[in-house]
Formats: structure tokens, C-alpha cells, sequence
């Protein structure tokens, strides 16, 4: 036997490694401990000895055949055994130890084999496999990617390929965000019509189903965009899943995101309307029914342990009206939001009841869930603080950091995206939970990163969103990364950017990243800088940025609105209205603001601008008035309005008039 089946094997579980790569540098996620040895276990004459000390759980990793094979005068020796020191180790934890003669595999579990197989893949060269010492184990027990296939249904061969591209980073979930307005994609036998016409829509891109009304039609339709997933293929693809040391883990979305199942089963609603609701009744014993009914063709499905069942988001908008929900909010003595938590608490029970745990984002926090709950927290750490003060289990998903929807470099050079600015460096960089206590910190289960589809409509343009920014949750989900080393982190993941592309991949490319805006990186001085900023009308609290010294603290926003230098005003009329107190009388010759477009978060340039100056800060004369016709852009912008002249004052008032949504500025540059 000589060593060529081995070189195959760690090609066919994901790994095309170039003999200039293999090293502890190429490793991605760098294993907790690695110490590098002398030499490779190469191909020799007499082959290999393979000596299998710990039975079916080493066989089953991905190619039974070779394991099965043996050659008992080979003097090299490829020893799989099973750890037995485990104590408090993790279940995934592994060694591995390579010399020139021995590859020995020791590993705590099956899973954790197919763990130490894809780093031998990542540590094989034309030459053999590099000699080294490795001792690894994960530090999360949940690491996972979300990939919306509501908002574009992608096949079954597409998600088998991620499928594929996670096992080689060490994920062990993938969740699947089965259902939404956009399209309910799961066959539910008992409830035909969610397939046969909420699974369908016109219009193939979200943005053009959105902009003309949302509605659906029935299956078979000409021109219909949409799919669902039938039982059958959905088990084939948690087989294929399990095969590869993968959970899926499904999410069924309630009470809100539910147009698409009320347009269907209107009854299910307050009102009883098709296109008129967004979210269940849950004063309704039918959506009840409904719900287990569904759950049940669910598990029966996916035998993952958890099930999601969404929780954000929810309206809520005809509860205090409905009798039925009136009903129920007096019975259990609760206002709207307690009425959500009876419904998820419900069918937490439930779930409960059939040996699975619930799985919701953070709005479903409630004192009343089975203490087996997982939280999955999208927005602040705050959420991960009280989800833990109840008992419950966190997976950590923060918005800022993990959701791979933003743009991952410049807008101008990017397909469209549903806004902010998401690059690997800032991805890579997020620390879960540093802001939390020790104890705390220690109570986090696991990281996500997500990739919602409203702007991704092929599958080429979902995995260069993914990749390589789901390499850093990789990263963060296996080793960690207490240490952070960014430009280290940075040819890794080049140089596994290369071992994708020659898998098919479509990845982001790093080396012609751009990178973040440049008026972003320095300070710029004018006569306002630090001076005093009155807020005529406020901004919001949801985007204050630095407060009050916001707009003339010298800094120019980045690509992201959500940077904590872009300032967020929204509501109707002149909506920014501030005035800049330049401290004494001067002669000013220039006025300037920066202000950012992006049409997916409802963020418009100002329809209208206004300068007026004042020597007195009560009669103010206005010196600039420009208006500007709203024009939606498929792409995030930028545009500074200015006023150009020459006026004595000390006071600068500035106004920007919203065409549509929110206004976001930067500076008021002061010449």
C-alpha cells in the first residue's frame, strides 16, 4: 500500500494545499497548540502499516475502503486510537502526532477524526505530510453559519457544496433559515398550500417582489420565482450533513415574518385577510395547532436537538385590537410582549415534550422558557447578559460583526448589498462577549456568522459573501483567537482562498481588497472642529454616534452608517437642524456636510439643504438652498453639499430636509 490513497483521501474531504502552504501558518483554525517536527511522513517503498485501535469511530471519517486496506510489512505506521484521558476535554478534542515514520491520530470521538483529518489535509504537500505535534479542541460547541434561503432558494446541490466547505473549517452547524414573506421552502404534507403557492412569487430578485406589492402565486405560474425543499431531500441533506460532522438545524419563523403562511392560511391571522398581517394570532387556538402540526413534520425530518423558531421582529400591530388576543392578554394578566413569550414559551414545551430544545434571537428572552432554551443573540451584548441571568444557553451573532450581508469593501466596487461595511479585519476581530463579565463569558456556547439573502440573489454571489469572512468565525469558533493578528490572519486566509477557488469556489478576492474609506483615516482641522453643537431637533438615539460633539469632532464617517461616526436623524420636515457655535465672530467662506445613501436601510440623501449664518444665533440669514430630487441607487453613496462664499458670523446653522427615511451626516466642515 503506499501513501497515494491516504494523499486522496485528504483531497476528497475538502483540502487542495499547495506545497508552499503547509505549515502552522497555512492552518485555518489554527489548532490550540502546534509544534512543528523535522521531516514528512512520506511514500515509501513499502507503504503503510494501519493499525486501528479505535474501531468504527475512526473507520467512519470518509473513506472506509482505505482504512479497511493494510500492509503488515510496512515499516511506516498509521495508528488511529481513541483518547482515553479525555476528563474535562472536549468531545471534538484531538491529537495528532507526525513523524517521519508514524502518523498517530488520537481523537475523543468520530467527529473529533474528521476533525484531525482535515488538518492533516491542510498539512499535506506533494511531499508528504509535515512532521509536527499537534494537541486541539474547539472553543465553542456551536459553530455555525445561517444561510436565508427564503429570500432566494438555492438547490440542494448548492447547499450539499457548503456543506462541504464547512466541514473543512471545523463547523459543526448549519443552520437554515427555511421560511419568511419571501417564500416558505419545507414540504409540510398536512399544509399543501405553503408550498403550492407561499413557496412561489413574482419576480425573481427580493427587491423586485418587494417593490411590487409582495404577493404570490400559485405553483407552476409563468414566470414564477421560488422552490421548497421536499421531506425526502431535506433527510438526504442531513444525512449528507451527518456524514461530514454537521447539525442542521432548522428555523420555522413566528409569530412575525409570517406574510407568506397568512396569505395562505388566513385564518391563522387577526383579521382573517390574506396580505394583510405579518404575524400569527396567538390568540388563536388554531395557530397553535398549526404551529405543532408543522413542528411535528419537522422533527420528523431534521432530528438535530434544536429546532429555531425565529421570534424576531414581530409587529404585533393588530394584537390590541383582535378579541381573540384581548382575551388571552386579560387570561394570563399581560401586555403585548408577554403574549409573544406565552407563544414561544409554548412551543418550547412543546419541543420540550419530543426531546428537542428551542432555538430563538434574542427577542424571545423571557423568565417563562424551558431552562434547556438557546438564545441567539443578534443585537447588543445586552441581551447575552440577561438570556444568561435566566439560565438559558448563548449563541453569540452580533449584528456589527457577523452579519456577512453588509459589504465586505468599498460599495462602489461591490455588488449590491444591503448596506454597512462588513470587512474580514473587523470580523476577525470580534471578541464574543468581551464586554461581559468572566463568569459570563464562560456560559457562551457558540458563534454564528449569517448570511441573509435579500441582496444575494445567485449562488456565485452568496459564497463571495461568505468567503473568506466566514473563515474568521471559522477562526474564532474553533481556536478562539484571545490573541488577534490580523495581517497574520489575513495570508491564512489567502492562502485558503486559493484552496477554494480551485474547488469551485466563488470567494471575495482579499489581495484587491480596497479597504475603508479614505477620508475616514485622518482627522481633518477646520474652524469648527470642537466647537459647540446645538440639536434643534435631536438625533436618534438608535445612531447617536458620539452625541453631541458628533458633527465637529474632525473624524469623516467610514463605509458603515452603523460606525458610531455617522449621525442618524429621521422624521419628517428638516429633521437635522443643528447650530454650530464657532466661539467668536469670523469670516467664513465655505460650509460642507457629508452625507451617505443607502436605499436597503431606508437611508436617502436629503431632498433639501440649508446654511444660514448668524452673528447672534436668533436672526439667522440664509446664504445656501439646494434641493435635490430623490433617486434610489442600487449601491451605498456619498455626496458632500456645500456652500461656497463669504459671510462674517459666528453661528452656522445647517438643515437637511429628508426626501425619504433617515438622513445620516458626518461633519460640518467649517472653512
Amino acid at each position: 500500500m503506499t501513501n497515494k490513497p491516504l494523499l486522496s483521501l485528504a483531497v476528497a474531504i475538502g483540502s487542495l494545499t499547495f506545497a508552499s502552504m503547509a505549515s502552522a501558518q497555512s492552518l485555518l483554525p489554527k489548532p490550540q497548540s502546534f509544534t512543528a517536527g523535522k521531516g514528512v511522513f512520506s511514500e515509501s517503498s513499502a507503504g503503510y502499516r494501519v493499525v486501528n485501535e479505535a474501531g468504527h469511530e475512526a473507520e467512519n471519517i470518509y473513506s472506509k475502503p482505505w482504512i479497511d486496506k493494510n500492509n503488515p510489512s510496512a515499516r511506516q505506521v498509521v495508528l488511529f486510537r481513541r483518547i482515553t484521558d479525555r476528563g474535562k476535554l472536549s468531545p471534538e478534542a484531538y491529537r495528532l502526532h507526525v513523524t517521519k515514520d508514524s502518523l498517530v491520530i488520537s481523537a475523543a470521538s468520530a467527529d473529533a477524526f474528521r476533525y484531525a483529518w482535515q488538518t492533516i489535509a491542510q498539512l499535506t504537500t506533494k511531499k508528504g505530510i509535515m512532521a509536527c505535534d499537534i494537541k486541539d479542541a474547539p472553543a465553542y460547541k456551536w459553530r455555525s453559519l445561517m444561510l436565508d434561503v427564503s429570500r432566494h432558494f438555492f438547490p440542494i446541490d448548492f447547499l450539499k457544496k457548503q456543506i462541504d466547505v464547512m466541514a473543512q473549517y471545523k463547523f459543526n452547524r448549519f443552520h437554515i433559515h427555511l421560511t419568511d414573506a419571501a417564500g416558505w421552502r419545507m414540504e409540510i404534507k398536512r399544509y399543501p398550500r405553503l408550498t403550492n403557492l407561499a413557496a412561489w412569487r413574482p419576480g425573481s430578485t427580493w427587491k423586485e417582489w418587494n417593490d411590487n406589492g409582495n404577493k404570490y402565486v400559485p405553483e407552476g405560474t409563468d414566470g414564477a420565482y421560488g422552490g421548497y425543499y421536499t421531506q425526502d431531500q431535506l433527510r438526504d441533506l442531513v444525512r449528507y450533513a451527518a456524514e461530514r460532522g454537521i447539525t442542521i438545524v432548522p428555523e420555522i419563523e413566528m409569530p412575525g415574518h409570517s406574510e407568506e403562511v397568512l396569505t395562505a392560511y388566513p385564518e391563522l391571522s387577526c383579521t382573517h385577510e390574506p396580505y394583510k398581517q405579518s404575524d400569527f394570532c396567538p390568540g388563536s387556538v388554531a395557530t397553535y395547532d398549526f404551529l405543532e402540526n408543522v413542528l411535528k413534520e419537522v422533527m420528523d425530518v431534521f432530528p438535530s436537538e434544536y429546532i429555531h423558531v425565529g421570534g424576531d421582529e414581530a409587529a404585533k400591530k393588530s394584537w390590541g385590537d383582535c378579541p381573540l388576543c384581548q382575551k388571552k392578554m386579560q387570561e394570563l394578566g399581560c401586555d403585548k410582549n408577554g403574549l409573544q413569550a406565552h407563544l414561544i414559551a409554548h412551543m418550547g414545551k412543546f419541543l420540550s415534550e419530543h426531546g428537542r430544545q428551542l432555538v430563538g434571537w434574542d427577542e424571545v428572552i423571557a423568565g417563562n422558557l424551558s431552562p434547556n432554551t438557546t438564545v441567539m443573540v443578534w443585537r447588543g451584548t445586552e441581551y447575552a447578559h440577561e438570556a444568561i441571568k435566566h439560565g438559558y444557553n448563548v449563541v453569540l451573532s452580533p449584528g456589527g460583526y457577523c452579519y456577512l450581508d453588509g459589504y465586505q469593501d468599498a460599495p462602489s466596487t461591490q455588488p449590491e448589498a444591503i448596506g454597512g461595511y462588513l470587512p474580514l479585519e473587523k470580523v476577525y476581530g470580534y471578541v464574543p462577549g468581551e464586554d461581559l463579565p468572566a463568569d459570563e463569558r464562560a456560559r457562551i456556547t457558540g458563534v454564528q456568522g449569517n448570511l441573509w439573502c435579500e441582496y444575494v440573489p445567485t449562488r456565485e454571489h452568496a459564497e463571495y459573501m461568505l468567503y473568506p469572512r466566514a473563515l474568521a468565525i471559522a477562526e474564532i469558533g474553533w481556536n478562539g483567537t484571545s490573541k488577534k493578528d490580523y495581517a497574520e490572519f489575513r495570508q491564512r486566509a489567502i492562502a485558503q482562498e486559493a484552496v477554494l477557488r480551485k474547488e469551485g469556489v466563488n470567494v471575495f478576492d482579499l489581495k484587491r481588497e480596497y479597504g475603508e474609506r479614505k477620508e475616514s483615516l485622518t482627522p481633518i482641522r477646520h474652524k469648527a472642529v470642537g466647537c459647540k453643537v446645538t440639536y434643534n431637533r435631536p438625533y436618534s438615539d438608535s445612531y447617536k454616534a458620539q452625541g453631541d460633539a458628533t458633527l465637529t469632532d474632525g473624524n469623516f464617517g467610514g463605509w458603515a452608517f452603523g460606525d458610531k461616526r455617522w449621525q442618524g436623524f429621521i422624521g419628517d420636515g428638516y429633521c437635522m437642524d443643528v447650530t454650530v457655535d464657532l466661539g467668536t465672530s469670523q469670516k467664513i467662506s465655505s460650509v460642507a456636510t457629508d452625507f451617505m445613501q443607502s436605499c436597503g436601510p431606508e437611508i436617502y440623501f436629503p431632498g433639501e439643504y440649508l446654511v444660514s449664518v448668524s452673528d447672534n444665533g436668533t436672526d439667522f440669514k440664509e446664504v445656501c438652498r439646494q434641493t435635490y430630487e430623490l433617486k434610489k441607487t442600487d449601491t451605498t453613496e456619498y455626496r458632500q453639499l456645500t456652500w461656497k462664499g463669504s459671510r462674517q458670523a459666528r453661528y452656522v446653522r445647517v438643515q437637511a430636509k429628508a426626501g425619504k427615511g433617515w438622513v445620516f451626516a458626518d461633519e460640518i466642515v467649517v472653512k
